[in-house]
């Protein structure tokens, strides 16, 4: 299958591939900085994918993200503009996090999936603009440290 554009943001954390999708706006950057941050001052190897554009494309059933040539290594900082920032060339996607306004996410939520190059991904839907939230939703999700293995 050939690439698909897709509006969002991805990063490699340990050996997990995480995609953020939502409005222009919601908050994706932030919260993929914030991620990167929170998980490599844990010791997990943490590394941006792509910012704002990613291609994504269906390998053996899984979603494989990389970066546009003409931005990758760079990450949006918001109120500042393009920055390099250490980074990978591709990842597994294993979970997308969709970025909802505040009213459109449920409290408490069932596996969802997400559909993305015709391959079904583990979702979670959080509050846009929420990074204190987020944070530990995510490593909740994934399991990871403080919610399993360090």
């Amino acid at each position: 299958m050939s690439a698909i554009n897709l509006h969002g943001t991805a990063i490699v954390v340990g050996d997990r591939g995480v995609l953020v999708t939502g409005r222009s706006g919601a908050g994706k950057t932030t919260l993929a900085l914030a991620l990167a941050d929170h998980f490599s001052r844990r010791g997990l190897f943490s590394r941006l994918v792509a910012d704002d554009q990613l291609f994504v494309a269906a390998h053996a059933g899984r979603v494989v993200c990389t970066a546009p040539a003409s931005i990758a290594g760079l990450v949006e900082v918001p109120g500042i503009g393009p920055h390099p920032l250490s980074s990978v060339t591709a990842a597994v996607i294993d979970l997308c996090i969709c970025l909802v306004m505040p009213d459109a996410m449920r409290r408490f939520q069932e596996d969802a999936v997400e559909t993305i190059a015709g391959c079904a991904v583990p979702a979670l839907c959080l509050a846009e603009r929420n990074v204190t939230a987020a944070v530990p939703a995510v490593a909740a999700k994934l399991g990871l440290a403080p919610f399993g293995p360090k």
